[in-house]
């Protein structure tokens, strides 16, 4: 695993945001480093969507200070963003079924020479990309159509990377995976991590969080609740901290289990 430098690459301090009445984010820290994956968890409406967006320079912030390698920085588009060296892999992935997978990996910043598409080119980096990132697809010619939800979601992350960024947002990546596709898309985040890349893994399945988080930051009504180490936290404290009290129906049930367990040995 990639050394985790002691300067952040990324380093939010008191990020507020409103949207007229409501109080989306309200001091809110977040700090990330290179090679380390961070996940970014909450309840409904507990600010993560928002938090993501003043990062990518969707919607910049109201009040607070991001830091970019130890300077003060502004983000106020999202080119700005993708010009410090930050990626965004949103949900609804955005590919073009009718193209093939190097044209899903180019789209919008296509190799040419004057006006004249360069497609080997094209096809030899696109080889190059999934080769290093041990990303098995059938042809690089193939359409994204006909490609499992696991394989749609590698190309999505693989084109992110493109702009050759230090932090990669991946916005609930394993959402209605399989088993199978699940575990390529989280084997590709732990290669991105040992490629010393940051990674802001947004998700609700604790299982996957655990799986190849370092460190799990927890947003309850637009404020920190916690950042927690993930291998040595149980999941049981991590909800905890999402629903804000200790006890809640997963301790509840624990609790019952070990009741019984006991008046069973006794």
């Amino acid at each position: 695993m990639t050394t985790i430098t002691r300067t952040p690459v990324l380093a939010l301090e008191g990020i507020s945001k409103r949207f007229g009445a409501v109080q989306a984010l309200t001091e809110v820290d977040l700090e990330v480093h290179a090679g380390e994956v961070v996940a970014l968890v909450g309840d409904n409406g507990a600010g993560k969507s928002t938090l993501i967006k003043v990062i990518a320079g969707v919607g910049p912030p109201d009040s607070g200070e991001i830091r970019w390698e130890g300077s003060a920085v502004a983000i106020p588009s999202p080119g700005a963003a993708q010009a410090l060296g930050i990626a965004t892999v949103y949900q609804d992935l955005a590919l073009c079924d009718n193209l093939d997978v190097v044209g899903n990996l180019f789209l919008g910043r296509e190799l040419g020479h004057f006006g004249v598409l360069d497609e080997v080119a094209m096809e030899k980096r696109s080889r190059d990309l999934l080769h290093t990132l041990s990303i098995r697809i059938p042809s690089v010619r193939i359409p994204v159509a006909s490609l499992s939800g696991g394989q749609r979601q590698t190309v999505a992350i693989s084109r992110s990377l493109l702009g050759k960024p230090k932090i990669v947002m991946l916005d609930e990546p394993t959402a209605a995976l399989g088993v199978e596709q699940t575990a390529q898309v989280l084997d590709l985040v732990e290669r991105l991590r040992s490629q010393g890349l940051g990674v802001i893994l947004i998700s609700h399945n604790m299982v996957d969080v655990k799986a190849v988080a370092d460190r799990v930051a927890v947003l309850r009504l637009g404020r920190n609740n916690g950042v927690f180490d993930a291998k040595r936290t149980t999941q049981e404290e991590i909800i905890s901290a999402i629903t804000g009290a200790t006890d809640n129906a997963v301790s509840r049930r624990r609790a019952r289990t070990d009741q019984l367990k006991d008046g069973a040995d006794d």
